[in-house]
């Protein structure tokens, strides 16, 4: 899948890696922007190209068959939004306490229509479960997929977003007129 995944979007598609991913065992990986289809079915070739052991979100109401299949075959973690007094956030954060190496993948903007307000759930599980946040860029006019930085310091969320602010301030969507950057606090 490797040999495919890097054969798919260097060779026929005409894209390159940016920047390598770091050399750590977990992460909160969030990649933007997000905008088309195309952005995803770029993401999911560059992860396997790279080989990195990755996870995606999905609320655990899409696990019935024969949907199930298919999201266990995305590496999909079913999340239960109604579990009682455990956050979703605390769920993963649980799960990735039990890997050895895991990084659990986000698109932060939540959708790919205009949002002034990025969802920060990216944040929170990062901060819990005490692992830097990896900030992944599609750049379509580059047409470049990598890291364009680690944020370490988790320690307030506004700090955060600016500094996500400025690391997406020059890339390029597929759609520009529906990227817009986390404008609300």
């Amino acid at each position: 899948m490797k040999t495919l995944s890097g054969f798919i979007y260097s060779n026929l598609m005409g894209w390159k890696i940016g920047n390598e991913f770091p050399d750590i065992k977990k992460s909160v990986a969030i990649f933007a922007p997000h905008t088309s289809n195309w952005d995803s079915f770029l993401g999911k070739l560059y992860v396997n190209d790279i080989g990195l052991k990755y996870n995606v979100l999905a609320k655990k109401e899409l696990f019935v068959f024969p949907l199930n299949i298919l999201f266990r075959a995305v590496r999909a973690i079913p999340i239960d939004r109604k579990k009682g007094n455990t956050s979703y956030v605390d769920q993963i954060a649980t799960f990735m306490s039990q890997k050895d190496e895991i990084h659990i993948l986000l698109a932060p903007e939540g959708t790919r229509t205009k949002v002034t307000r990025w969802k920060k759930g990216f944040y929170h599980i990062a901060k819990a479960a005490n692992v830097p946040i990896v900030v992944i860029s599609l750049d379509y006019r580059k047409k470049e997929i990598g890291v364009a930085g680690v944020i370490t310091d988790l320690g307030d969320v506004n700090q955060v977003m600016k500094q996500v602010n400025e690391i997406y301030k020059d890339v390029t969507a597929e759609h520009p007129e529906k990227f817009s950057l986390n404008t609300e606090p």
